[in-house]
């Protein structure tokens, strides 16, 4: 059993937590090996949790396939209403679930309040789709013969979550999931495992059907991998980075998937855009969780008229920020999650300053904060898009300046890195942004506004021919991907008259 921090700031208040599995109904910690949970803000740690190995995994998946045999015979109206009652649990907890969520992965109290609202409304969200999910009649040219095409669920559903959103991601899988009839087998990111454990229990304690949803605790490239290549999965549902979901595409070959991976969204500035809101963009995009999500404004490429006066409006957003403990009111930023991002981060912002990048502010870990994981917001001009900052995905608070002649530089470059999610374009000629919307190819674009911007009922994921993924999470395109299409015809006897 995991154990709070006792007498520390970070004391998870009440917050009880189960061992980590838990699999047809029943809680388990039957593997030897543990996961330590720790608080990135000084790295304290918060907890232990099972790290287990397939056998688990593979008993999660029997639990999902003998529940779904029996799920998929209830009623949309029946599920309808179990996802109402799962979203009003997690409202009722949401206080409790934020705090939990800001001391594991490390975002602003506040930050993770509206998540945890997010997840709530999800479940709603999945119950208003699931009941109006609809089939259709189709005219054949047999006589006597009736077709219909009807949505029938995949059956047991693989999904595997990252931590940089670690509460709301799964639900945007297990609401749709569930509402249409399958059963999940999820895997959580390690790093944010407490936070799913509590999230389990409060679906656990609102009800929810034994096997219906399987939490399985421990590293993905072991259980991960099982529910992915095990025959007794059907389908695939994954968020995170896009090595791992090229691994997950090989390992889950033949299996419908939904692939949300990677992006480097850039941020196109054109010379006549309205440079404070702009910069807002900018900083909304690169700073929010520390900068830690897919969407985020991975690069800004600004016309050279405007680019450093825009580049010294965005650093003096940068600074403003408040970095601190994440619990603390006031907070605006808080760690990167874990070493390995930390490391990419330093690395993306070092190589890019040797190469003569102009640092305006930040390009520093803060450990004097409490921990190695605080980097100061960063903001760089004079940035080339050969360097790796500017082409990969950092995913980490730092904005990267590229200064370029005119809109057909600006589209050749935002054309390039081979991402493909999102995209922001600024300008006052509303019809020319629309126009290079036209040109370049993401599965979101957004005019006058962040490429952060996304609402929960949008679809959402990477374009075709792109590394950012396939397939669309959000609203009704969710409830789409996690069904089949099936046709049935029946023979109708001709109507005679008495």
């Amino acid at each position: 059993m995991p154990n709070a921090i006792t007498g520390s700031p970070y004391e998870l208040s009440r917050t009880e937590l189960f061992p980590g599995n838990y699999i047809a109904g029943q809680w388990e910690d039957q593997e030897e090996g543990r996961l330590i949970c720790r608080n990135p803000s000084n790295n304290e740690i918060l907890g232990e949790l099972p790290n287990s190995g397939r056998d688990a995994a593979r008993r999660a998946i029997a639990a999902a396939a003998a529940c779904q045999k029996e799920w998929t015979r209830t009623s949309q109206w029946e599920r309808a209403d179990l996802c109402e009652k799962l979203g009003n649990a997690i409202k009722a907890r949401q206080d409790e679930l934020a705090r939990l969520l800001s001391l594991e992965q490390g975002k602003p109290l506040a930050e993770a309040h509206a998540e945890v609202g997010l997840a709530s409304h999800g479940f709603h969200m999945a119950a208003q789709q699931v009941r109006y999910m609809t089939g259709e009649v189709l005219h054949g040219t047999a006589k006597g013969r009736q077709v219909i095409s009807h949505r029938h669920p995949r059956g047991v559903y693989a999904v595997i979550t990252p931590w940089n959103f670690p509460v709301n991601i799964p639900v945007e899988y297990i609401a749709p999931g569930i509402a249409t009839g399958n059963a999940i087998v999820w895997v959580p990111a390690p790093s944010t495992s407490l936070v799913a454990v509590a999230l389990m229990r409060v679906l656990h304690d609102a009800g929810i059907p034994q096997g219906l949803v399987n939490l399985v605790v421990g590293e993905g490239a072991i259980v991960g991998d099982e529910i992915v290549s095990n025959t007794g999965t059907h389908a695939i549902g994954f968020t995170g980075s896009t090595k791992t979901g090229q691994i997950i595409a090989q390992r889950g070959a033949g299996k419908p998937m939904i692939l949300e991976l990677g992006g480097n969204g850039p941020l196109i500035v054109r010379k006549d855009a309205d440079l404070e809101k702009a910069a807002a963009a900018a900083a909304v995009g690169a700073f929010t969780n520390c900068g830690q999500i897919c969407s985020a404004t991975g690069r800004v490429l600004a016309d050279r008229h405007i680019a450093f006066e825009l580049a010294e409006r965005i650093a003096a957003l940068a600074e403003a920020q408040v970095l601190g403990n994440p619990l603390a009111q006031g907070t605006t930023m808080g760690p990167l999650n874990n070493n390995a991002v930390a490391r990419k981060v330093r690395e993306h912002v070092e190589e890019a300053i040797a190469a003569k990048a102009r640092c305006l502010t930040g390009g520093r870990p803060l450990p004097q904060l409490g921990s190695d994981l605080f980097y100061a917001p960063t903001v760089l001009g004079d940035v080339t898009p050969s360097m790796r900052v500017a082409h990969e995905e950092t995913f980490g608070p730092v904005v990267p300046v590229v200064s370029l002649d005119g809109d057909d530089e600006l589209l050749r470059v935002a054309k390039e890195g081979g991402y493909g999610l999102s995209i922001g374009i600024f300008s006052k000629d509303i019809e020319l942004a629309l126009a290079m919307s036209g040109e370049l190819s993401a599965g979101i674009t957004n005019i006058n506004e962040s490429t952060f911007y996304w609402e929960t009922h949008m679809p959402f994921g990477g374009s075709s021919g792109s590394v950012s993924g396939t397939g669309r999470i959000g609203g009704r395109s969710a409830i789409e991907a996690m069904t089949e299409v099936r046709t049935l015809s029946i023979p109708v006897p001709s109507y005679c008259k008495p």
